[in-house]
């Protein structure tokens, strides 16, 4: 646990949770700061850096925030892979960072058996308009930006099981930036909004609702799947983050009648460079998707609801047919 700081001027710290630290320089600027990186996801090293920096620069996004400089993070073991090898991870991650306006200012590398890459990222936003996951209001709907199973796709990779279409949807998906969903989002100025990484769905979402004082209804019938995932959680081909999530949240969740083991998995599967996760009204929330769809998003869909604070904080009910409501 981190020490809990009183400084005025830091307007997100660690006690939500939240995707990035927000830090007030002046009435007119703030930084954003985050940092990510991890093992590779996929085996082609130009991909892999691809992926890692469109994942680090979503936790900018998801704050509302503009990304602005990064320095890259660096673990390779330059004694038992090609040089080559990592030059095309640090192109991957530059062609992104091009992409999304961001400027590579330096970064650190150290000797490792094992390949790691992500960088860290500041960001700027003008103070009171940056997002929190924090706001989260009964009434709200939930809308997804991208859609899940990238850490099933992942496992399947690892272990020689992945099709070549699915990974190549599932790549398609985690290179792609959050900055034009987080564009429309903000645009509907969302009570709350987080991206769905490592901690998956239901994970983050918990973290959304315990910050907002809230409980959330998640629909597993709404929920958009990269091709295979579905097919494959049935088999159990799960990473093993998948369970630690599920630990995470089992005695903050409700399982509705129905929900079947495999879409348990897809909740709480891991994502890596996920979509935006956006609580909003009902009637901003449907501008949102007509904004998502007409702008290419992958995904634009509304995935549950926000309730008023029960003993639970998550419902995941099979649809929103059996919803209380409903």
């Amino acid at each position: 646990m981190l020490p809990v700081t009183s400084d005025p001027d830091l307007l997100v710290g660690t006690n939500t949770a939240d995707d990035a630290a927000v830090y007030r320089i002046s009435d007119d600027l703030a930084l954003v700061q985050t940092v990510d990186f991890f093992t590779p996801v996929v085996d082609n090293p130009y991909d892999f850096g691809r992926i890692a920096a469109a994942n680090s620069f979503s936790d900018i996004y998801a704050m509302g925030a503009t990304p602005r400089i990064a320095l890259n993070i660096v673990a390779f073991p330059a004694q038992l892979l090609p040089l080559d090898m990592l030059a095309e991870i640090l192109r991957g991650g530059a062609d992104v960072a091009r992409e999304a306006g961001v400027t590579i200012v330096g970064g650190h590398t150290i000797d490792d058996p094992e390949p790691k890459y992500g960088m860290a990222v500041t960001g700027l936003v003008r103070p009171g308009d940056h997002l929190t996951n924090a706001g989260a209001l009964p009434g709200d709907v939930l809308v997804l930006t991208k859609p899940l199973g990238t850490g099933i796709i992942a496992t399947a990779i690892k272990r020689g099981g992945a099709a070549l279409e699915a990974i190549a949807e599932a790549t398609r998906c985690m290179v792609t930036l959050n900055r034009d969903a987080a564009r429309a989002a903000v645009a509907q100025r969302p009570h709350g909004l987080t991206d769905v990484t490592g901690f998956g769905l239901t994970g983050h979402l918990l973290e959304m609702c315990r910050a907002s004082g809230a409980t959330a209804e998640v629909w597993c019938d709404a929920l958009p799947l990269l091709n295979g995932a579905a097919e494959l959680a049935q088999a159990g081909v799960v990473p093993g983050g998948t369970y630690r999530n599920l630990e995470f949240i089992e005695t903050e969740t409700e399982w509705g009648v129905g929900v079947e083991e495999w879409q348990r998995y897809i909740c709480a599967d891991p994502q890596t460079s996920g979509g935006l996760l956006v609580s909003l009204p009902p009637d901003r929330a449907q501008i949102l998707i007509n904004d998502l769809e007409r702008g290419g998003a992958l995904s634009a869909a509304i995935v549950g609801r926000v309730l008023p604070p029960t003993d639970r904080r998550l419902v995941v009910l099979r649809s929103a047919a059996v919803s209380g409501d409903a």
